[in-house]
């Protein structure tokens, strides 16, 4: 299997099935790779229980059996190379690419739906690895917020939390990027991973208090990772048909209509400038920032984890 696999237009007829897209979008990927990236893992005792009459003696521990003559087996816990925060913006604009008309059309194509298929797909390969990951979704405030822990049935919930907000859209609804970035790194006590998915849809005059959360999450010793989700060709570059649009705001609802020709050289210019600054304060802060594409797949987004991974091991 190639890393062909991993583009976009191959696994969107999975649909709402993350677990099944994740495992394979995984597999793909070590595939790809033409080796693993996977590495064994340490476990330590956790408690002793009762053996059971027809099972491996090899985890018996026999001072026990010394003591008390009773045959007890040793419980081992995985112990936890890696804790990471999986952070995914639920806000209106995140539904984008939409179509009033036809809802469904965008389902699985939208941003909202690419970062949290590219959520379960890093949470898939931390369960791989032994490594504990929880979930915090946001819009004006936080709405999930997860421990961490790497068990399969903790994996499972957090994909119901993901299908939830794929199937659900919510439209005008605004965000709080700053507010709720602030309230994670109040959240987590012990050095993690902050894997962030957001379009970062905010106004000039709020960009101070973004780098303001920013700076909390890295003076707290936590690494950052910034996925900036969009669709590239309408978002960044405006290429839009020069005819007549109603462009909608999702979050509002107000509209405007004009023609792109009128200020896509303005409108790129201003994207242009906030961008650079964002990534101009990421560099500074050592935050991970990557611009993802929802037309690029999802080989980009585990190829930044597996570099920072090895970083902090």
């Amino acid at each position: 299997m190639s890393t062909a696999f991993l583009e976009h237009q191959d696994i969107r007829g999975l649909g709402s099935n993350l677990e099944m897209l994740a495992q394979q979008v995984v597999e793909g990927f070590i595939v790809g790779l033409h080796r693993s990236p996977f590495h064994g893992f340490s476990v330590e005792f956790a408690e002793h229980r009762l053996y059971n009459a027809g099972e491996s003696t090899r985890n018996i521990d026999w001072k026990v059996y010394g003591r008390t003559d009773k045959l007890f087996v040793k419980r081992f816990e995985e112990e936890t190379n890696l804790r990471c925060q999986i952070v995914v913006d639920a806000s209106s604009t995140m539904y984008y690419p939409w179509d009033e008309k036809n809802p469904a059309k965008y389902k699985y194509l939208n941003k909202l739906s690419f970062s949290a298929q590219a959520a379960a797909v890093l949470m898939n390969a931390l369960k791989r690895q032994r490594d504990a990951f929880g979930l915090t979704v946001f819009d004006t405030e936080i709405r999930v917020n997860t421990g961490n822990k790497s068990t399969t049935q903790h994996y499972r919930q957090l994909l119901t939390h993901l299908v939830n907000y794929i199937e659900n859209p919510k439209l005008n609804q605004s965000t709080d990027l700053s507010a709720c970035l602030h309230q994670v790194a109040d959240s987590l006590h012990r050095r993690s991973l902050v894997v962030i998915f957001t379009d970062v849809m905010e106004r000039a005059e709020a960009a101070d208090k973004l780098f303001s959360a920013l700076q909390h999450l890295k003076h707290n010793k936590h690494e950052v990772i910034i996925f900036h989700v969009a669709d590239k060709s309408k978002e960044r570059d405006f290429e839009f048909e020069n005819r007549p649009y109603i462009f909608v705001d999702m979050e509002s609802g107000e509209q405007v209509k004009l023609q792109p020709n009128q200020i896509k050289e303005f409108y790129q210019e201003q994207i242009k400038t906030f961008t650079d600054q964002l990534k101009m304060k990421c560099l500074q802060y050592k935050i991970d920032f990557v611009e993802a594409d929802i037309n690029r797949g999802f080989f980009p987004i585990l190829q930044t984890w597996m570099v920072k991974r090895k970083k902090m091991g």
